[in-house]
């Protein structure tokens, strides 16, 4: 026997507007076994900061390998 699913998540590529994510949620919607779909947060100054960090880290982190490779 298989285990069962009852919802999937879905991550954008990108931050979209809310009226073009419309299109995207309608097309969702015609997919067979789809009973709902709403739009997810708005994207608020929390994530940016969370992004810029994370970017950050990642550049910090590239840096600190070509100084080391060059030691």
């Amino acid at each position: 026997m298989t285990d069962r699913v009852q919802s999937l998540t879905v991550v954008l590529d990108d931050d979209y507007r809310v009226d073009d994510v419309e299109f995207i949620v309608n097309a969702i919607r015609m997919i067979k076994g789809v009973r709902t779909v709403e739009n997810g947060p708005v994207v608020d100054h929390a994530d940016w900061m969370a992004r810029m960090r994370v970017g950050t880290d990642l550049q910090n982190e590239v840096l600190e390998m070509f100084r080391n490779k060059l030691k």
